[in-house]
């Protein structure tokens, strides 16, 4: 683990759209997705609950996952983020091309410290055996790992028929295999049989609120996280491709929507389950990234919105900082002392309030690193 100073660091991420160029609608992007993470969800669910009941109680949906099957946009947020690690794979490890083992320590190194800071998020060091042994970081760990060696060993075809053979394999194993001796069907909570490996051979803790019967960051489901991943790398190189730049959004969009209807006309047979990853939940989800990153490219890199990119960008060159952080500190006591008097004499939307002072106090600490070139490199 590395943090970078201002004699080390002039930029927070390694993103580019070519030889000293920079793509900074990946870096808005990764923010826009982080800022869900801290405490966005949770702001958007307040103003919504006090703007009564109706079309805000619906919205507000939006910002809680479904129970099993189906897909929100809270849905959402875990595989973008997925999507944008392998979006800046080629623009961080082209150059190693030719030369692998040049680049082959840090991306073990990388993923070996990622598996562990999830060790330490889930209470390893406090010593209380068993712990959750999987989780977030653990799964951004190793598809990281896995999707940067395909990069480097496989051509472009290569990896486009890894990314399509994983969602045919993944696919037909989860849809073909149930969990040994069970009576439910194999896209069931008790019956799939992703749930029935985390149950059987992971060791430490599977805990209830991830679906009780397996883990939703598990083994087997991260064959359909590594292709998301995957997708995010194809496209990182058609963003680095010499298309004109108003063809690469379109590209983006055309691909999402087909990723979206595909997904969606395949859910019958094989069903949309975040939970275990399934290859329908790739399309979709991957689609949506699409989208995103179409939308992002346009407004940020094509019209030049960097400004109004900023406050998403100030959150994504420090993603798992703050991850970490919000663990570790606590930013609610801080947002207390500083806006507890203001929400005080805002009524009911006292908890309004106190939502953006928490955004407030995590978004000036993010600042604070930004204005002094810190990133946390891992």
């Amino acid at each position: 683990m590395r943090v970078n100073g201002s004699k080390e660091a002039s930029a927070p991420a390694p993103t580019g759209t070519g030889p000293g160029g920079r793509v900074l609608s990946i870096d808005a992007l990764r923010g826009f997705d982080m800022f869900w993470i801290i405490g966005g969800d949770a702001l958007a669910q307040r103003v919504l609950a006090r703007l009564g009941p109706g079309w805000p109680e619906a919205v507000s949906r939006q910002f809680e996952h479904v129970e099993w099957e189906g897909f929100r946009f809270q849905d959402l947020i875990f595989p973008l983020f997925l999507f944008l690690v392998g979006c800046v794979l080629p623009y961080s490890l082209d150059k190693y091309r030719d030369r692998p083992g040049a680049v082959g320590w840090r991306i073990v190194r990388r993923t070996a410290l990622l598996v562990l800071l999830g060790l330490v998020y889930n209470s390893l060091l406090a010593f209380q055996w068993p712990i959750r042994t999987l989780g977030v970081l653990q799964r951004i760990g190793l598809c990281y790992g896995l999707a940067a060696a395909l990069f480097l060993a496989t051509s472009l075809r290569g990896r486009i028929a890894v990314f399509a053979g994983l969602l045919l394999g993944w696919g037909a194993l989860v849809a073909l295999v149930p969990a040994p001796g069970s009576t439910a069907g194999p896209f069931t909570p008790e019956g799939n049989i992703s749930g029935w490996v985390d149950r059987t051979i992971l060791p430490g803790k599977i805990l209830p609120k991830y679906y009780g019967f397996g883990d939703n960051e598990g083994l087997l489901s991260t064959l359909g996280a590594l292709a998301t991943t995957l997708l995010g790398t194809l496209a990182g190189e058609w963003l680095r491709s010499r298309a004109t730049p108003w063809r690469k959004v379109a590209g983006l969009a055309a691909a999402g929507l087909a990723c979206i209807a595909v997904g969606w006309l395949v859910a019958p047979w094989l069903p949309v389950i975040k939970n275990i990853w399934t290859g329908s939940f790739v399309l979709v989800s991957g689609g949506w990234c699409l989208l995103l990153l179409a939308l992002f490219h346009a407004l940020v890199d094509i019209l030049g919105l960097k400004r109004g990119a900023f406050f998403f960008t100030v959150i994504g060159a420090n993603a798992i900082t703050i991850y970490i952080a919000q663990r570790a500190v606590d930013f609610g006591k801080t947002a207390d002392f500083l806006f507890g008097g203001l929400a005080g004499l805002a009524g009911d939307w006292k908890g309004v309030v106190l939502g953006l002072g928490l955004l407030a106090v995590k978004w000036a600490f993010l600042l604070f690193l930004w204005r002094h070139k810190v990133f946390l490199r891992v």
